[in-house]
């Protein structure tokens, strides 16, 4: 925020029922950097314009991907957080996302519950959940190796417990990523700031 205050966050979504292709996504930050500049709006003046953050879960973080990546204002956005999303080959289904395009710090999780974690070997021969570890490890090694990235996964968690199990996590990584708050880095990278 470009206000005094110190600390906090203007938090924008919106509901759509398919969010994977990030064309809504895309909208919604063209929307609302739009009423940053409208003297009549409640957000004007408001957005800090350089530090943009974005977080998606499930259908959404493979939505999220593509408007960092796939979308001309996508390079507005200055972090990636992923809850759970929905695997390379599941995503296909919306248009796919390919992790070698992000270039921002990027936090990817997913739960260990079968939801997520089926334990399947061959994701395109049978369900293996929406977010197992093997597309994890695929996002990650896939992603530029010059970009600050995290993979965490929550024990014993399923699909629809993630958005709630790594909200404090997520928002450690947009105060480090979007504030410099360095308590909230320690989270991330230990005591050692």
């Amino acid at each position: 925020m470009k206000d005094s205050r110190p600390g906090g966050f203007v938090v924008i979504g919106n509901d759509d029922r398919q969010t994977g292709t990030g064309a809504s996504a895309s909208q919604t930050l063209d929307y609302i950097l739009g009423q940053n500049d409208h003297s009549n709006s409640l957000f004007h003046d408001r957005i800090d314009v350089e530090n943009i953050g974005i977080a998606g879960y499930s259908q959404g973080g493979a939505g999220a991907l593509r408007a960092v990546t796939e979308y001309e204002n996508g390079n507005q956005y200055k972090v990636l957080f992923t809850g759970s999303a929905a695997h390379a080959y599941l995503s296909q289904m919306w248009g796919g996302y390919d992790a070698s395009k992000v270039s921002v710090p990027w936090f990817m999780t997913a739960g260990t519950g079968t939801s997520d974690d089926a334990g399947v070997p061959d994701l395109s021969l049978e369900w293996g959940g929406v977010a197992p570890l093997s597309s994890l490890i695929e996002n990650y090694n896939n992603a530029a190796d010059d970009i600050f990235k995290v993979r965490a996964r929550v024990v014993g968690a399923e699909h629809e417990e993630m958005q709630r199990k790594t909200d404090g996590y997520m928002t450690a990584w947009m105060l480090y990523q979007l504030q410099g708050d360095e308590e909230a880095g320690r989270v991330f990278i230990g005591g050692n700031v």
